[in-house]
């Protein structure tokens, strides 16, 4: 199931340049924090977006709510790379804004119809 709904590029650019070096080389702390996402996304959007994998619109709506959620787990993993605690903390505010509204939308049947 891992990165099915994005790209660990993406996820990674999303963490910034002051990410951990650690945290981004590990594929198997990627590969978990993937597989937490996808599994997140599907449980709060109430729909299997793994195994429905959308082919319109809505597969940059998920690769950019999952990036989201795995980098804000990249960013929290480590914040002593960021020239201050405020800087990651804005970067991970940024993120839940965007993934709190994306999952909002996505619970709507309207948007989830989009994939048909």
């Amino acid at each position: 199931m891992s990165f099915t709904l994005c790209t660990s590029g993406a996820a990674i650019a999303k963490a910034g340049a002051s990410a951990s070096a650690t945290a981004i080389a590990s594929a198997a702390l990627l590969t978990e924090w993937s597989d937490e996402a996808e599994g997140w996304v599907c449980m709060k959007t109430r729909k299997d977006w793994v195994t429905d994998y959308p082919t319109g619109v809505l597969t940059g709506v998920l690769a950019d709510l999952t990036s989201d959620l795995i980098a804000m787990k990249i960013i929290n993993y480590d914040m002593s790379g960021y020239t201050q605690l405020s800087e990651a903390q804005t970067m991970l505010n940024v993120l839940k804004d965007n993934s709190d509204t994306l999952i909002k939308d996505l619970r709507e049947d309207s948007f989830q119809k989009l994939n048909k």
